[in-house]
């Protein structure tokens, strides 16, 4: 597929999305996550693809915020929408792939960055990343998640300062809080998310996909995480995997996983 903001390509069963508006630091226009969002749901149902990893181009950002042009004169009515909308497009629908989603934080992940950053299953951050939600120096909050993701990575006091000091931390700032994985040189950014995505990859594709349903079922309200994670758990044993694997494990060999 072809994009204008975008570059999409997948290799060795794993898909990756760069952010490709470097001029702009990758900020986060309309058009950019409409594009996002077809090349996750593109990579979502190709069979090929076991994982994601979503990047922005260039050494400065990942994603420096949203483009503030196109929202300024909104009135409240528009600035409803425009959370809403963008939350269904890309923020929640990224948290419910059933393909994992890794973010190589490279740089700024500033507003809208850090929330789609924080919409992968997890992130990775090059050493000079800075992370930060500086909304309401603007006079508005967090819109596409940030105040419900934040609280749920860090904590509900680090994310009251992150939010309302409008800051930002640094790359292992974030490492000590637990809003990234790991830390590594911008050199070995991707080639460590790609590790860590082959590790992945030898896995089966639909045990994974439960664990996410699973996993995201304790985060929202009105849902008994530990039920959906007995009929996950359950489901598991009508799959072909379950066979493989178990049999592969029986059999002292590596599992070939059929993904279904």
């Amino acid at each position: 597929m072809s994009y204008n903001n975008i570059i999409s390509e997948e290799n060795n069963g794993i898909t990756t999305i760069t952010i490709n508006r470097s001029k702009k630091l990758n900020a986060l226009n309309r058009e950019t996550i409409q594009e996002l969002h077809e090349a996750f749901n593109h990579a979502d149902n190709d069979a090929d693809t076991k994982v994601i990893i979503v990047t922005g181009s260039g050494e400065k950002a990942f994603v420096a915020g949203a483009d503030i042009s196109e929202f300024s004169d909104f009135d409240v009515s528009k600035g409803t929408q425009l959370a809403a909308k963008g939350q269904e497009l890309l923020f929640n629908f990224v948290e419910n792939l059933s393909t994992p989603v890794i973010a190589a934080v490279n740089g700024f992940a500033l507003g809208g960055g850090l929330e789609l950053a924080m919409a992968a299953h997890f992130r990775v951050a090059s050493d000079n990343a800075k992370l930060g939600l500086p909304e309401v120096s603007l006079g508005v909050i967090p819109g596409y998640g940030g105040t419900q993701r934040l609280p749920q990575l860090v904590g509900k006091g680090r994310a009251m300062e992150m939010i309302m000091t409008a800051g930002m931390i640094d790359a292992n700032q974030a490492l000590s809080y637990g809003l990234v994985n790991h830390v590594t040189t911008q050199d070995e950014l991707l080639p460590l998310c790609e590790k860590i995505a082959a590790k992945i990859s030898r896995n089966s594709t639909v045990a994974i996909s439960a664990a996410i349903r699973a996993i995201n079922a304790n985060f929202k309200d009105g849902v008994d995480g530990f039920s959906v994670e007995v009929l996950e758990f359950g489901n598991c044993f009508g799959t072909d995997d379950f066979e493989e694997g178990t049999t592969a494990f029986l059999q002292k060999r590596k599992a070939d996983f059929p993904g279904k």
